[in-house]
């Protein structure tokens, strides 16, 4: 069988189900962006820009200027592999970025399955959730609501859309769910297992095993969307609090991540540090920056509480990770997290906004351990529901269904 697989930052969401397919013996091409991996086995092809985005246009239609840009340099990849030889019987592809919305123009018979991360929302999902950041107008409801009409033309033309969780795909129009399947990726458990004996050196030297409490935050980038700027605010109270505590914050420092831009050119962190001043001990707080794999599981080993935040928005791998890794997962009571975690089972909810309600979850956690080992167990089996075998498994089904 021949399969495409599209997405800007190849292998993206993929490199599993693209392993998977090169291992059974089908032929695998690709088509990403200028910054797409190569992968053994894998023809990829890169598109690249042959122009930007047209200096004043209409602000609402910028996204959707840039989609259509990059759906062109994609067929005309597409076109390329044609010529060579390549017929698709089925094409991958994440949306998001425009580059699938041609692909049946150069194949018409070929089957398409594309990736239903999110349908953007201007009420409901991550904008205007946080009052604090967002001021609601109609200028940014109607600015929201064209970012999907590059997504909405991909996936009318989909044979079947593949969301990762309910709440994903209850994100969708009704229009679009007819074909929706709920069909989560996969995480690769077994890397994600706690491991004995695991310790974490901090930036400043110091070496934590996790005989005293260690409490993790865990986001690609600290941002507010991830509920940076909550987990900051509760660590003055639940230090001064816990006198042996400590604390390890994994991620990127940037000004914005999937959201919001921090302020004055500042970071997030900076922006959060300014604000809290003196009142937070920093002599416990590590920050840990962008992590190998294996010491984000050696943070998760030694971590006696493992706080998960997010709006409104797609569920990360680090969540499902930490519950492998036995982790007690204290999340926001948002509907992300209710799609693998029950309150009082695998894990803790606390509302997003309520500051010392997570300060004193943290203080429990720490100070009642023992009385949380069955909800870390529990929560590596629930974990386990979401292991990568699974996924590779369900989506060569669905591939080979289609094809």
């Amino acid at each position: 069988m021949n399969v495409l697989i599209v997405h800007q930052n190849f292998p993206g969401q993929f490199p599993h189900i693209a392993d998977a397919l090169i291992a059974r013996g089908d032929r695998l091409a690709a088509i990403g962006g200028p910054m797409a991996r190569a992968r053994p086995g894998v023809d990829l092809r890169r598109w690249s820009y042959g122009r930007g985005s047209t200096e004043g246009i209409f602000n609402a239609a910028t996204r959707a200027e840039a989609d259509l840009i990059r759906a062109e340099a994609a067929a005309l990849q597409a076109s390329r592999l044609r010529a060579d030889g390549f017929t698709p019987d089925v094409i991958i592809g994440h949306p998001g970025w425009g580059e699938t919305i041609h692909l049946k123009e150069v194949w018409p018979s070929a089957k398409v399955i594309l990736f239903g991360e999110l349908y953007y929302r201007a009420r409901g999902g991550d904008t205007n959730f946080d009052p604090e950041f967002a001021q609601p107008s109609l200028a940014e409801t109607m600015r929201v609501n064209a970012k999907n009409a590059t997504q909405a033309l991909a996936y009318v033309s989909a044979d079947v859309i593949v969301s990762p969780t309910k709440w994903q795909a209850g994100t969708f129009p009704p229009a679009l769910r007819t074909n929706q399947r709920v069909l989560h990726e996969g995480v690769d458990l077994s890397r994600a297992r706690r491991r004995a004996g695991a310790t974490v050196t901090t930036p400043g030297g110091r070496v934590l095993d996790g005989s005293r409490p260690v409490v993790t935050f865990v986001n690609r980038t600290l941002e507010p969307l991830r509920g940076f700027h909550i987990f900051m605010r509760a660590l003055p109270a639940f230090l001064e609090a816990a006198p042996d505590a400590e604390v390890l914050v994994i991620g990127q420092e940037a000004r914005s991540g999937y959201g919001l831009q921090a302020p004055d050119g500042q970071t997030w962190k900076a922006f959060m540090l300014a604000e809290l001043g003196d009142r937070l001990d920093r002599s416990r707080v590590h920050f840990m920056g962008t992590v190998p794999y294996a010491r984000l599981i050696d943070a998760f080993s030694i971590s006696w509480a493992h706080v998960y935040y997010t709006y409104p928005f797609a569920l990360s791998w680090s969540l499902i990770e930490a519950m492998a890794c036995e982790c007690l997962v204290i999340a926001s009571d948002t509907p992300p997290p209710h799609d693998a975690i029950t309150n009082g089972k695998e894990g803790l909810f606390v509302p997003f906004f309520d500051v010392p309600a997570l300060s004193s979850t943290l203080l429990r956690a720490v100070g009642e351990q023992d009385a949380f080992a069955e909800m870390r167990q529990v929560a590596r089996e629930r974990a386990l529901a979401f292991d990568r075998r699974h996924g590779v498994r369900g989506w060569l089904d669905l591939i080979d269904r289609y094809a």
